[in-house]
């Protein structure tokens, strides 16, 4: 990238904007009979620079935590400037997102708003994100009320969003709130006590750990 006013050159940015926009650090200049059409095709491929740019430091980052182990954040902070919580984020969201599940048509926010579900579902309602054009936050509606329904069914009471405030989307490109820090709850059950209970989890289509916590949180709701 070029310093300071300087234009960028590097052949990836052209590769977004094409030729007819000038690329700075500090801005992009055109021409004043740009085409509409022309217009509209950069803000699509800015769309996906900046969507990809999420993916690109997530990988860069688990990448840097195989490697070389603890300094990575410290690291990471440093080279990019970016809060600690936000490279979190990106890393936690890549992590149960394999590449060959990635659906390029859909943003990382997509993703990170079913990132709590089990695999399965998470293509389930990716799937249908892409078929039906959702935006990020027509799809956590869906989500809620498909899980709302299903626990309906079930006769358990769904979660608030049925855990979907923990997707409300990373901080950075698209995202708008954060997400929180991950807690390890350990539980001690007899061998017959685990097993009523996954059974009753399956009944949801849920494993058992999840059922669980969407048991929990609304226990949590009707005692606030």
């Amino acid at each position: 990238m070029g310093t300071g006013d300087e234009p960028v050159r590097h052949d990836g940015v052209l590769t977004f904007v094409g030729k007819e926009a000038e690329v700075q650090k500090s801005g992009m200049t055109f021409p004043t009979n740009l085409s509409e059409r022309a217009w509209e095709r950069i803000g699509a491929n800015l769309r996906d620079l900046t969507n990809s740019s999420a993916w690109w430091l997530a990988d860069w980052l688990i990448f840097g935590e195989t490697a070389y182990g603890w300094r990575r954040y410290r690291e990471a902070i440093e080279r990019t400037g970016l809060e600690y919580q936000t490279l979190r984020n990106y890393a936690w969201v890549a992590r149960r997102f394999e590449h060959h599940r990635r659906r390029d048509g859909l943003s990382f926010a997509h993703h990170a708003e079913v990132t709590p579900l089990s695999p399965p579902e998470q293509d389930y309602w990716l799937r249908r994100a892409e078929q039906q054009k959702w935006s990020r936050n027509e799809l956590r509606r869906a989500v809620r009320a498909g899980l709302a329904e299903q626990s309906r069914a079930a006769g358990v009471p769904a979660s608030a969003g049925g855990g979907r405030r923990e997707a409300a989307g990373p901080a950075g490109p698209e995202g708008d709130g954060q997400l929180p820090q991950v807690t390890t709850l350990t539980i001690e059950l007899s061998a017959g006590q685990l097993d009523a209970y996954a059974k009753v989890a399956a009944a949801h289509g849920l494993p058992v750990d999840k059922w669980v916590t969407q048991v929990l949180d609304a226990a949590d709701r009707r005692t606030a």
